[in-house]
């Protein structure tokens, strides 16, 4: 337990650190928050939707915890390029720890991440339904972002460059960013899209996020607990997997 904790402590130790990468991970967030926010906010009203705001912010927390994490499995290629991973990786301790440690210093980075988005959205006149289902938002951002970074780590740990990663990465979350919900309600969809949106986990997360903070739920809470926590529990176990096989 204690190279978990040295690990997950190594990771916000870095974040705190590379203030100019805090600063510039917040801009795509903010972006989708406001430009499109304001933007699209009389289009959405005049259909009968309310505020767009209200609408898109819980969204906008996910992307962020969403990106965040998963681009936690960066870190892993630089360690291998320069050499800490493997002074980390000969100590006498089970490398699941190492991956564990690695895996939720990534997702309580993004976590706060999202926390910080969803000040400036406060700012900007977002406002939460019911204060009691604060801690449940927690749990669904905490799931974002344990699921997403042991996608990261599992990736990270089966390619060898940081251009490669970077492709795939990008590859993968886009199409799991646009096709969630996060800036689009999931009712009346056309019946192939909506298929393809219950298959999205990230769905579930802005669906949880969205029920939680402005009580607007599609699935429900059941469903949306229950398919992270089954997704996050697979992919931790394919990470701790492909990251035992990993050489230096």
């Amino acid at each position: 337990m204690s190279a978990i904790y040295i690990l997950w402590l190594r990771e916000l130790r870095r974040y705190v650190r590379s203030r100019a990468q805090v600063v510039a991970s917040l801009g795509q967030p903010l972006l989708y928050l406001l430009a499109l926010g304001f933007g699209l906010g009389p289009v959405f009203q005049r259909a009968g939707e309310g505020s767009y705001v209200q609408f898109v912010a819980p969204g906008v927390i996910a992307m962020t915890v969403l990106f965040s994490s998963v681009f936690s499995g960066m870190g892993l290629l630089w360690d291998r390029q320069f050499g800490f991973l493997k002074e980390t990786l000969v100590a006498p301790v089970p490398r699941i720890q190492v991956m564990l440690g690695r895996t939720l210093g990534g997702a309580t980075v993004a976590c706060i991440q999202g926390l910080l988005v969803a000040v400036v959205a406060f700012v900007a006149g977002f406002r939460v339904v019911d204060l009691r289902m604060l801690p449940l938002a927690l749990l669904f951002m905490g799931l974002i972002a344990a699921l997403f970074s042991a996608l990261g780590t599992a990736i990270g740990s089966a390619i060898e460059n940081i251009q490669g990663f970077q492709l795939t990465m990008n590859f993968l979350v886009m199409p799991v960013f646009f096709l969630s919900g996060a800036l689009f309600p999931l009712d009346h969809l056309p019946r192939v899209l909506s298929v393809i949106t219950r298959m999205d986990p990230l769905a579930y997360g802005v669906d949880g996020l969205r029920s939680t903070l402005i009580g607007r739920a599609e699935f429900g809470l059941a469903a949306d607990v229950a398919v992270l926590a089954a997704v996050a529990l697979v992919l931790l176990g394919a990470g701790s997997h492909l990251f035992s096989k990993i050489e230096v």
